[in-house]
């Protein structure tokens, strides 16, 4: 069929009369007006069926931007106040350890990075040791860890600390049985005397379900951006699940004490887990000007004491 003149259409505004094919042209139009133009129907509707996708599209990104904004005003708030705690321990020359401790890719990493975010960076570091040197290996266990220990004024995080020993060193056989009883032995005291001399210690463990840290692991496959943090470790976490859970219980049940309880945080929402250990942080210091409009009370839902996880870990038959 012949296209319609265009030039006839714009000089009287009327399209030209179209040859009798026996169908009413309106059943199955070939053109329609859209704004005064002519424009093939089927282009028209492949491009409305274009901008509907990007128009869902676009929906997706704002409501994305909109729930980060809403959480980062959020734990915004927070991150004063940790300022406002950095600058009590330096005034009154107090020392602050944080341990973090938890299964691979709970999100202590970026916890860790989201609590320090504002911090003065002359007051707080950030330790993650890697494999112990030869010497290393033929010093006191704790020995390398007491070199990184903070100062008056200092606040010290341990990405991972000498819980290796409890938990990855004897589930991957790079320690002892003896080395590791050892260590349960000894962790205690140790600890213990930390506390006694003025270190204000607090131990987190970041609990993952099984299913969220698959997940997460599949995301550091495919991203090129997170597959520096899958190691060989990580590709046997998922077959490991249960060694490592027993050997949970085992550190729970032996180094959970009034002197240097665990916390343990539940952390398939990394944005609720970050704010509870920012609230635990903040609860174990009474420093000066507290914002009283904030509220400083952990979730029940997501913090759980040493105790109770070891009383829910029973419940479930985690510890046989």
């Amino acid at each position: 069929m012949q296209e319609p003149d265009e030039e006839q259409y714009r000089a009287t505004g009327r399209l030209p009369a179209e040859p009798d094919t026996g169908v009413a042209a309106d059943m199955n139009p070939e053109f329609i007006l859209v704004k005064g133009r002519r424009i093939r129907l089927e282009r028209f509707l492949a491009r409305l069926d274009e901008l509907r996708q990007e128009n869902r599209r676009l929906a997706r990104e704002i409501g994305k931007a909109s729930k980060w904004y809403r959480k980062e005003k959020q734990v915004r708030r927070y991150s004063v106040e940790l300022i406002k705690l950095q600058q009590h321990l330096e005034r009154n020359q107090m020392r602050m350890l944080v341990i973090f401790e938890g299964r691979d890719a709970a999100g202590k990493g970026g916890a860790i990075q989201r609590i320090t975010h504002y911090m003065n960076e002359r007051h707080y570091r950030v330790v993650a040791l890697g494999r112990p040197t030869e010497a290393q290996r033929s010093q006191w266990y704790f020995q390398k860890y007491i070199a990184q220990l903070p100062c008056g004024g200092e606040i010290v995080i341990f990405d991972r600390s000498w819980y290796n020993r409890a938990m990855v060193e004897p589930v991957f056989g790079f320690c002892t049985e003896e080395q590791h009883r050892n260590f349960m032995r000894g962790v205690v005291g140790f600890e213990r005397d930390l506390v006694r001399q003025g270190t204000i210690l607090i131990k987190f463990y970041f609990s993952v379900s099984k299913e969220v840290q698959a997940e997460r692991f599949e995301i550091r496959k495919t991203n090129p951006l997170k597959q520096w943090k899958l190691s060989e470790i990580d590709l046997q976490a998922q077959e490991r699940w249960a060694e490592f859970t027993r050997m949970k219980y085992k550190m729970l049940l032996r180094s959970h004490t009034a002197d240097a309880p665990w916390t343990v945080v539940r952390a398939d929402s990394k944005h609720r887990a970050r704010l509870n250990a920012i609230k635990i942080i903040l609860n174990s210091v009474d420093y000066e000007g507290r914002n009283p409009e904030l509220n400083y009370v952990p979730d029940e839902n997501i913090v759980l004491s040493g105790a109770r996880e070891l009383e829910q870990m029973r419940s479930a038959g985690e510890h046989e």
